[in-house]
């Protein structure tokens, strides 16, 4: 994995200078105390970087943890992907941690490559292998990408890599699909989320996951867990403990942000060129 992360380097110089086009704005735009994102999958087609690049926009911060699989070192080593609105998004993270906003990356299973580089940083992004985060009301989040609870990752991983082809297929179509519902007027709509609620199989492992994760977060003493790696937003209660899940940059445009008074909220993100000009964010839960 290492070649993955070495075949960034000749884009490194470049992103250390900020877009032209980019106006100093956050300044002026509302500011929260901590935005959660994971799951951008940089170096793939099915990244969503504009959107992202627009909500990362609208939410300047304090704090800006990305919770795993910012770029996904399997598809780039099959498949060397990286258009400009990818180095708009990395440049955009450089630019956040430059302005005084602590960047906190997290890698997850298809960005392991950076964790031999954990407790180290690179632009003044720190990298861990996990994080707690305090928030403002003294709540402890246990921040994971959540991997490590993944049956699959952990002890089948050809089984792990087939998986990721065929949702790289379902992405694939998810698109074309969605290219003609755009063209009817009709709103996004996920194929593979469609069918992960429709499999009875892919609903008892993502509440196996979501459970594991939660008991484990209690078990070391924290009050809630912030995680991503299964691709669904979700944010309840589980025997005591908040369970958070921020979704991700592939199919749902999901983020978890916190507030200065220390309430969690989950939203949702329609950019601007999906609302004629006016990205806007939805309410999905709040805690």
């Amino acid at each position: 994995m290492r070649t993955t992360f070495d075949a960034l380097g000749p884009l490194l110089p470049g992103l250390a200078i900020p877009a032209a086009h980019e106006a100093d704005e956050d300044a002026a735009r509302r500011r929260y105390r901590a935005v959660f994102i994971s799951d951008l999958h940089l170096g793939t087609p099915g990244c969503q970087a504009p959107a992202l690049l627009d909500f990362l926009r609208s939410h300047p911060s304090d704090y800006l943890y990305l919770v795993g699989d910012i770029v996904d070192g399997w598809q780039l080593r099959r498949r060397w992907y990286w258009p400009q609105a990818h180095n708009d998004v990395v440049q955009k993270l450089l630019r956040s941690a430059r302005k005084g906003c602590r960047v906190i990356y997290v890698p997850g299973n298809h960005d392991e490559f950076a964790r031999q580089f954990v407790n180290h940083q690179f632009g003044g992004i720190e990298v861990l292998e996990e994080a707690v985060h305090v928030g403002a009301d003294g709540r402890h989040l246990w921040v994971i990408h959540g991997d490590y609870f993944d049956g699959v990752v952990q002890c089948a991983k050809w089984l792990a890599y087939l998986g990721d082809n065929l949702y790289e297929l379902t992405l694939r179509l998810n698109r074309h699909l969605n290219n003609l519902r755009g063209r009817l007027g009709m709103p996004y709509w996920s194929l593979s989320a469609y069918l992960k609620h429709k499999v009875k199989k892919a609903l008892n492992y993502v509440t196996d996951f979501e459970v594991a994760v939660a008991h484990e977060a209690r078990r070391r003493g924290h009050d809630g867990v912030v995680c991503g790696h299964i691709h669904r937003a979700e944010m309840r209660e589980i025997d005591g403990v908040l369970y958070c899940n921020d979704g991700d940059w592939v199919e749902s445009r999901t983020a978890l942000i916190e507030h200065y008074d220390g309430r969690l909220e989950l939203v949702q993100w329609t950019p601007s060129h999906d609302s004629h000009g006016l990205g806007h964010r939805t309410e999905m839960e709040m805690a």
